[in-house]
Formats: C-alpha cells, sequence, structure tokens
C-alpha cells in the first residue's frame, strides 16, 4: 500500500425530526426535544448533503462517522439514519461508532444493534461488536462506542472495562503487525477534551491504555469543532483530534460545518499523516480546502 486516504466525519444530527408521541417524552427526551426545537436551525440538511458530496468526491479509501446521527433517540429517527449512512458508502468502506445522542435513553440501546451493525461490525461479522477492527490495507480501522444513556442535561460518555481491556489486545496486536492504528470513538478521549459533564467519564483509563500500547492516531466529534490534543504514548506523541459537526449552519470559524481528510503514508517503520479540513466557506454552503491539521 502507498497510501490511504480516510475521510472522517462527525455529529451529523439528522433532521428534521419526526414528531413525538406523548409518551415517548415521558423521560430525557422531554427536555432532549425543548432543546432541539431551539437549536434545529443550526443543523441543516442540505449544508451537511455538501459535506458528504465533496467527501465522496474526494474518493477517499474509507470513512469514518463518529457518531450523532440521531437526536432525541426516537424509535422513527433511526431507520432515517440507516437511510443516510447508506448515502456515504457501501458498509464495507464506512465505519461507524456511536455518540451520546444515538444513545439518548437505555430504550435507544437495541435500535443502535439492529440499525447500525452493518457499519460498526469485524471484518466478516454481521453482528454489532465493540470495540470492533477492520483491515484495510496496512491500516487497522479500530471503533469504540462511548455512547451511553444519561440523565438529563448531561452528555457524558464511557468506554469501559471490557472494551479497554479488548482495545489494549487490539493495539498490541496490530502494533506488533506494523499497522497503522486509527481509533475512532465519539467523545474527546483526553481528560481536558470536554466541559464537566460533556466528557468521557473515563478518559484517564483511555488515556493510560494509549500511553503504554500505542495508536498513531485518535479520532473524535461531540465538541462540534476541531480540536487537536495528544496523548504521550510509547516512543511518541499520539494526536487525539476532533472535527467539527458535519451540518452546522456556516458561521464563526469554530463552528462551521467540516470535514478532515487524512492521508497515511510509510515513512520508514512509522508513518506520516497529512491531515487537511475542508468545510463550508463563510456565507454559504460551497465546500473548500479550510488548511492543515496542525498534527
Amino acid at each position: 500500500m502507498t497510501s490511504f486516504l480516510l475521510a472522517h466525519i462527525s455529529d451529523a444530527h439528522i433532521g428534521p425530526l419526526p414528531k413525538p408521541m406523548r409518551r415517548e417524552l415521558m423521560n430525557k427526551r422531554f427536555t432532549g426535544y425543548v432543546n432541539w426545537v431551539r437549536r434545529a436551525h443550526i443543523h441543516d440538511m442540505k449544508v451537511l448533503g455538501a459535506i458528504v458530496a465533496d467527501a465522496r468526491a474526494m474518493a477517499p479509501d474509507h470513512i469514518a462517522m463518529t457518531g450523532d446521527v440521531i437526536n432525541i433517540g426516537l424509535p422513527a429517527e433511526f431507520p432515517l439514519a440507516r437511510a443516510w449512512l447508506e448515502t456515504l458508502g457501501d458498509p464495507a468502506d464506512v465505519s461507524f461508532t456511536p455518540g451520546n445522542h444515538d444513545a439518548y435513553v437505555r430504550a435507544s440501546m437495541p435500535f443502535i444493534t439492529q440499525t447500525f451493525a452493518p457499519w460498526c461490525s469485524n471484518d466478516g461479522e454481521s453482528h454489532t461488536r465493540f470495540p470492533y477492527l477492520r483491515l484495510r490495507g496496512d491500516v487497522a480501522l479500530i471503533g469504540l462506542t462511548s455512547g451511553v444513556p444519561t440523565l438529563p442535561l448531561l452528555a457524558s460518555g464511557r468506554v469501559g472495562l471490557e472494551q479497554r481491556e479488548a482495545l489494549a489486545d487490539m493495539l498490541d496486536d496490530a502494533g506488533r503487525r506494523g499497522l497503522m492504528r486509527v481509533v475512532m470513538i465519539h467523545h474527546p478521549p483526553t481528560q481536558d477534551g470536554a466541559k464537566f459533564g460533556r466528557g468521557l467519564t473515563d478518559a484517564r483509563q483511555f488515556e493510560e491504555i494509549i500511553a503504554r500500547h500505542g495508536a498513531e492516531l485518535v479520532i473524535h466529534g461531540h465538541n462540534h469543532r476541531l480540536q487537536v490534543k495528544h496523548i504521550v504514548g510509547p516512543g511518541r506523541r499520539v494526536p487525539c483530534v476532533g472535527v467539527a459537526s458535519a451540518s452546522a449552519v456556516p458561521g464563526t470559524p469554530l463552528h462551521r460545518a467540516a470535514y478532515h481528510l487524512y492521508r497515511f503514508e510509510r515513512a520508514g517503520n512509522g508513518w506520516k499523516i497529512d491531515g487537511r479540513i475542508r468545510g463550508t466557506a463563510p456565507g454559504g454552503e460551497h465546500v473548500t480546502d479550510l488548511g492543515p491539521i496542525a498534527l
């Protein structure tokens, strides 16, 4: 493999929201519905369509979608989200990791496994598994779920012991084989990655896994903006890069719809990673190059 091109998209927040039945709002969905009514204008499906069209025009070898295709976990939202994921490409060429909105309430959890299995399963399997490992040439794509049901007004996530232990084994095995290891997760995976009540509750333990076992790149969404942090791994710092919402209405540079393109190339015994931002130009839906990612 001479090079590999990965597109990273996140936080699509597919709309419009299906009209909920009264009984469906008798839990956390009520506050979520009120918040969605107030902020629905922030996410524009025409903008999202322009982002997806541009990403596909770049002909990436794979697309990573790191969660929040759902808004408040209504059953009627899941078929819409699945139909949208299908527009990204064949499930073999697209990987998905759930976010906090996808796992908005406990009742959402069965819909995640039923709906998204083709996009979040190991190679050769047909059922959802986390973490999952997909090998594409010399690239190991590892998908985690950090989406867990939380109390109202909280948007935190958790990986959990079982996933962390499996992640460590996957990183070790892929590292011994000299593969480019990309970890995909929704929540920022560092302790300083998000505000209180919005972060990964076991971020310290996640950092320890990366510090001991290594990775080449960690990508995430959740904060709806570009964010670059680092975890000191074995012999090098591991970049942890967050991407903007793919459906955000053009506005300030920190809240502008965008996606990331990464090109991986072998460099001696390691890997060279070039990342660029592509997003909406100010005042319109046109997607353009917004510059490099400082890794």
